[in-house]
């Protein structure tokens, strides 16, 4: 990790992510919903920081995730939906691309910085919960999955990003 980047890492109060990474959760309302039978936080927000060579290994949620580019150099983004087999890549803080994109509940997910870091804020609603969070060994991938099948599709989220 760089230098600027640890130093980054350490003025924010991050700590390693089991996904990858490095996070510290920055609020979790006070109030409480049920959902998928667990008590949680309506709503839960981290930073979270990935460094050149660092990645967040393929996982799911239990609730919609929004990612909000925040600094560094730009994030590629890949979601992948196990219904209907579609698989999506996006780059979040690239110039002419959006800086957010929310992740449906249930839909695998992988992330990767696209130079020296990216930090970003992710909102999830209802709040996270460990008992909610599925990760996938390293080098897995959802089944499903292959990596012919994404596609970079821009959108109102994406617009014209680049690939």
């Amino acid at each position: 990790m760089q230098p600027e980047v640890r130093a980054l890492v350490d003025a924010l109060g991050l700590e390693p992510h089991p996904e990858g990474g490095h996070y510290r959760r920055i609020h979790a309302a006070a109030e409480e919903v049920v959902h998928n039978g667990r008590r949680r936080p309506a709503q839960t927000v981290v930073q979270f920081l990935l460094a050149a060579g660092e990645r967040s290994r393929w996982h799911r949620v239990d609730a919609d995730e929004t990612w909000q580019w925040r600094a560094g150099d730009a994030l590629a983004l890949e979601v992948f939906d196990p219904v209907s087999g579609q698989a999506t890549r996006m780059v979040l803080g690239a110039p002419d691309a959006a800086a957010v994109h929310t992740v449906p509940a249930g839909h695998w997910q992988t992330a990767r910085p696209l130079g020296s870091h990216a930090l970003c804020t992710c909102t999830v609603a209802p709040g996270f919960v460990w008992e909610g969070f599925e990760l996938l060994e390293d080098g897995a991938t959802p089944p499903g999955w292959h990596p012919a099948s994404t596609s970079f599709r821009p959108s109102a989220a994406t617009r014209s990003a680049p690939r």
